[in-house]
């Protein structure tokens, strides 16, 4: 029988469970306590009323909130982009190949340098709070890489997303219905077995609507659940296709029409949001306080790649999307847990309640609203995930 451990002394505990606290969407409990026995939260409330438990963890005061959930990243990649970056916040063009670049680096990387980025990027999202993440292919465009990419990052998550349509390879350029259907057959072939979640870059440049749906069709009849990067450098059809196809999320969702938000408030599509890439690349911001009020269930992430959002930290975007994107510091913690739970269609984490998984952070802090009342202090003191203290 697994030993049980109370965590008490919380000045506020965020269960993201109304029910259990103050009836707001966070549900936050003041002075409280929140008891986990194997890997699973049993019992959360006034930390005077916590039950007898095997062990006891004094918080110090200080607030606790779930671990972060990070639904949208790219870690399986090699290479370097500083230069693009250099010369982009300078102002002087560059000719680099952006994308191109890392698929040269990450086909020429061995599987050993691959997992030792992919380890040291989850070591570094760990430490700031991160227990569930997400992360793609797309960085490799032949089957034998795409492969590769998934049965690495299938060794360490559960939430393993085949992005082969993340643009059309160099060497198949002039023949991109020839890429759409090495990306529907062989390939998804080699990559299926892999991955949870398939994923299309619909954009101008990348992939059209049609071919976006030829994709996602695809996938879903091998049994992959769809996801899909839209709106994020114009507006196009990527919203309206992943609300048709019942995709779990939307993600970026920049530049949107109110046919668009509208679609996204009646159905099951989360919104994610990524404000690492406008962060990093002078862009518009989304706007959050549209979507909120208009019934949107939203959630932040990332999107940490080596190009356009080369952050591994929930606590940043949390603090850019309350200062640069209209939520409030509720909201934002809640998109970061809850609301990433929601885009892994996912009930078992985000929340602190009985039942969940014992995945929770303890800021140093007396509450989450610090996290963007003192951006870029690193705040995050314990990491629970599954039960067991990492740090």
């Amino acid at each position: 029988m697994s030993s049980s451990t109370a965590i008490t002394n919380i000045a506020t505990l965020v269960t993201n469970d109304p029910s259990l606290g103050d009836d707001s969407p966070l549900g936050l409990i003041q002075d409280a306590a929140v008891v986990i026995e194997g890997d699973r939260v049993t019992w959360t409330g006034e930390s005077s009323k916590a039950p007898a438990t095997d062990n006891r963890v004094d918080a110090g005061g200080r607030a606790v909130l779930p671990g972060f959930v990070d639904s949208h990243s790219h870690l399986l990649f090699a290479g370097d982009r500083t230069a693009e970056f250099n010369a982009r916040m300078s102002g002087r063009p560059y000719s680099a190949g952006g994308i191109r670049t890392t698929v040269a680096a990450t086909r020429a990387a061995s599987d050993d340098d691959l997992e030792r980025n992919l380890v040291r990027h989850l070591a570094e999202a760990l430490r700031q709070g991160t227990t569930t993440f997400e992360t793609k292919s797309g960085y490799g465009l032949t089957v034998e890489d795409e492969a590769r990419a998934l049965r690495i990052a299938a060794a360490h998550t559960d939430e393993v997303t085949y992005l082969g349509a993340h643009i059309v390879p160099p060497d198949l350029a002039d023949d991109p219905a020839a890429y759409v259907a090495l990306v529907t057959g062989e390939m998804l072939d080699a990559c299926a077995p892999y991955a949870r979640w398939i994923d299309v870059f619909c954009e101008k440049g990348a992939f059209d609507g049609d071919q976006a749906r030829a994709v996602l069709t695809a996938g879903k009849a091998r049994g992959l659940t769809p996801r899909v990067h839209a709106n994020q450098l114009s507006y196009g059809p990527g919203v309206q296709l992943a609300v048709e196809l019942d995709a779990a999320s939307a993600d970026h969702c920049t530049h949107l029409t109110d046919a668009d938000v509208d679609a996204l408030a009646h159905s099951r599509t989360v919104a994610t949001l990524l404000p690492g890439a406008e962060f990093s690349t002078r862009a518009e911001w989304p706007d959050a306080r549209r979507l909120l009020d208009a019934g949107v269930t939203v959630a932040l992430s990332t999107d940490c790649n080596p190009g356009s959002s080369y952050t591994s930290s929930v606590p940043f975007c949390v603090a850019l999307a309350v200062r640069d994107m209209g939520m409030t510091p509720d909201e934002a913690v809640w998109s970061a847990t809850a609301g990433g739970a929601a885009a892994l269609r996912r009930d078992d984490i985000g929340r602190l309640r009985p039942g969940a998984r014992a995945d929770l952070v303890v800021l140093d802090a007396p509450s989450h609203v610090h996290l963007a009342y003192r951006p870029g202090v690193p705040l995050v003191t314990q990491v629970w995930r599954g039960g067991r203290r990492e740090f």
